[in-house]
């Protein structure tokens, strides 16, 4: 079985471009919330609350974006849709889900249940 490679390349730009699009525009809100001379403290909470969520939006978004790049770069490099761990292919079901999928199914689980031991 083979992957429409080019499928998953279009879904990876077309996503890339969301992110980015999204990255702009938090940036923007992040600074005008800086730039604001606020005197209430009630203000300033609620400023403070609404520039720390979009803060962390902001990393997740940074975050998936670094994913998808990685994933485009695969692409490029013939290795996309192979397990980093196992090196087997990555179901295309996965793919369809995520992408940007670093490890098949089963690695992944391995991956999640070594974590949630080491913590």
């Amino acid at each position: 079985m083979s992957i429409n490679i080019n499928h998953f390349k279009q879904i990876l730009l077309m996503r890339k471009a969301e992110i980015e699009k999204i990255l702009f525009n938090l940036s923007n809100e992040i600074s005008d919330i800086n730039k604001c001379d606020i005197k209430d403290e009630g203000d300033f909470a609620a400023a403070s609350m609404d520039s720390g969520r979009d803060y962390q939006i902001y990393l997740n978004q940074k975050k998936e974006l670094e994913e998808i790049n990685r994933a485009l770069k695969k692409i490029e490099e013939g290795t996309y849709g192979i397990c980093e761990m196992c090196d087997e292919p990555i179901q295309e079901e996965r793919l369809k889900i995520k992408p940007y999928a670093k490890y098949c199914i089963i690695c992944r689980e391995y991956i999640e249940k070594e974590g949630k031991k080491g913590k």
